[in-house]
C-alpha cells in the first residue's frame, strides 16, 4: 500500500512540481525559497498520503501546504523583515479562505506562472550548463542526480551549478516576468536552445556508452509541448517542436540490440514512428500558417520532414534540402550547418561536388574538434574510390569522438575501407 502510494506521490510530482514552483516563485519571488517550500510539501506528502491516500486535487493540496509554509517562514522572519510580514497576512488570508481553501490555492494563473518560471530558469545572465540543469531541476522534474547521470557529470558539479544559478538570479535580481516586446525575441531564444540542448543530448550523446538516451529527448519534448500551448502565436515555438517531434520519431531505430548506430540510410522506415511524425508535421504546419520568413529550427523541421515524407532512401528531396541547408546558412553563420548542407549536396549532386566543400571548411576553428567532419570526409572519400585515404579519416573522427558507440561503428568502417568493402552514406 505505502509503495503504491511512494509511486503515485512520484508521478504527482512530475506533473505538479513546475507548476507549483512556479506558482511559489510568483509569490516569494525567489525561486530558491519556492523550490524549498515545494520540496517541504513533496516532504509532507510522503509523510501523510501513505496513511491517508491521495487527496482528489493534489496539485491544489500540495501548493496549500506549500503556502503554509511560507507562513511559517515569513513569521519567522517578521522581525528582520517587514515586507515579510505583510506577505504572511495575505498568504494566511488566501490559505484561510472558509470553505475553498484548497480550490483557492490552485486558483493562480498557472500559464503565467509557468511561462515566467521557464523565462527566469533560461535567462541569459545565467550559463548554458547552468540554464540546462536549473530548468530540468525545476520543470522536468529531474533530481540532480538523475541530471548528472543524464549528463555524463559528477553529482556535486550539478549540485554547484544549481546553487550557483539560483544565487546568480538573486543577485541579478532577475525578474520572474514575461519579457515585454522588446525582449521577448532574444529571451525566447534563449529558452528554445536550452529546449533543443536538452533534446540533442538526448538524441546524439556527447559521450558515454549509449548513443540515445530517450528520457532527455521526452524531457525536451514536454517542455516544446508546454511553451507551444502557452505561447500559441510565436512561429519558432512550433519550428522547435516539429523538429524534435519528427526526430524522434527516429529514436527506435536509430540502434542495433547491440546499442551501435544505425545510418540514417539504413535505418528501418517501416518503424519510424508515425504518431510522432504526424504531430511534427502539424506542428510544421501550425509554424508555416502563423505567417513571416522561416527561423532557423522551423527550416531544420522542415528538412527533418522531407526524410519523413520519403517512404525510401532513394525518394529523398535532396535538392529541395540543400535548398533548404541555403536558407538556414543565410540565418545562421555556423559551419556545423555548412558541413551539414556538404552533405545534402553529396547526395544530391555527387561527392565531388560536397569534397570541395568540405575541405573548404577544414581550416575552420570551430570544427577543429569535431569528429563528424572527418566523418563526412571519409565518406565522400570512400565514394569516390579512395579508400586509403577514408580509412584514416575514419580513424582520426574515431579518436575525437567521446561516445563509445560511435567510435566503434567509425573503427569499423575505417577497416571496412581497407577491406575494400562498400560503405554507406555517414548521415545518421
Amino acid at each position: 500500500m505505502a509503495a503504491d502510494a511512494h509511486r503515485a506521490i512520484e508521478a504527482v510530482w512530475r506533473i505538479e512540481s513546475a507548476r507549483l514552483i512556479a506558482g511559489l516563485t510568483r509569490i516569494v519571488r525567489d525561486v530558491g525559497l519556492a523550490e524549498e517550500l515545494a520540496q517541504d510539501a513533496l516532504v509532507a506528502a510522503l509523510e501523510q498520503w501513505p496513511a491517508s491516500g491521495v487527496p482528489e486535487n493534489p496539485g491544489a493540496w500540495l501548493m496549500a501546504t506549500a503556502k503554509r509554509r511560507a507562513v511559517d517562514q515569513f513569521r519567522r522572519r517578521s522581525v528582520q523583515e517587514r515586507k515579510y510580514e505583510q506577505l504572511a497576512r495575505e498568504l494566511e488570508v488566501d490559505v484561510e479562505a472558509a470553505g475553498s481553501e484548497i480550490d483557492a490555492a490552485i486558483d493562480d494563473p498557472v500559464g503565467d506562472d509557468l511561462l515566467s518560471l521557464l523565462f527566469m530558469t533560461c535567462h541569459p545572465v545565467l550559463s548554458t550548463d547552468a540554464r540546462v540543469a536549473l530548468t530540468l531541476r525545476l520543470f522536468g522534474g529531474l533530481t540532480t542526480d538523475e541530471i548528472a547521470r543524464a549528463f555524463l557529470v559528477p553529482e556535486p558539479t550539478v549540485a554547484q551549478r544549481i546553487v550557483r544559478a539560483k544565487r546568480t538570479l538573486a543577485e541579478a535580481h532577475a525578474p520572474f516576468e514575461i519579457p515585454g516586446p522588446d525582449e521577448l525575441g532574444a529571451r525566447l531564444w534563449s529558452v528554445l536552445e536550452v529546449i533543443y540542448l536538452v533534446f540533442n543530448e538526448g538524441y546524439s550523446a556527447t559521450a558515454g556508452d549509449d548513443l540515445v538516451r530517450p528520457g532527455l529527448c521526452e524531457d525536451a519534448l514536454r517542455l516544446g509541448r508546454i511553451l507551444a500551448e502557452l505561447m500559441p502565436e510565436e512561429a519558432e515555438v512550433h519550428g522547435l517542436v516539429a523538429l524534435m517531434e519528427i526526430q524522434a520519431s527516429r529514436l527506435g531505430t536509430r540502434t542495433d540490440a547491440r546499442g551501435r548506430p544505425i545510418l540514417l540510410l539504413d535505418q528501418d522506415r517501416a518503424r519510424w514512428d508515425r504518431l510522432l511524425i504526424g504531430r511534427g508535421l502539424v506542428a510544421l504546419e501550425r509554424a508555416e500558417r502563423l505567417g513571416g520568413p522561416f527561423g532557423p529550427y522551423t527550416l531544420q523541421a522542415a528538412i527533418a520532414a522531407c526524410h519523413a515524407r520519403a517512404r525510401t532512401p532513394q525518394e529523398t528531396d535532396w535538392v529541395r534540402i540543400v535548398a533548404l541547408y541555403d536558407g538556414l546558412a543565410a540565418l545562421l553563420d555556423s559551419p556545423v550547418v555548412d558541413l551539414n548542407r556538404a552533405v545534402a549536396v553529396g547526395m544530391a549532386f555527387g561527392p565531388a561536388p560536397a569534397l570541395e566543400l568540405v575541405d573548404g571548411l577544414a581550416d575552420d576553428p570551430a570544427l577543429r574538434d569535431y569528429h563528424l567532419l572527418p566523418s563526412v570526409r571519409a565518406d565522400l572519400l570512400a565514394k569516390l574510390g579512395r579508400r586509403e585515404e577514408a580509412a584514416a579519416e575514419f580513424e582520426r573522427a574515431a579518436a575525437m569522438t567521446r561516445n563509445q558507440p560511435e567510435r566503434e561503428l567509425l573503427l569499423e568502417r575505417a577497416l571496412a575501407c581497407r577491406g575494400d568493402v562498400r560503405n554507406g552514406a555517414s548521415v545518421h
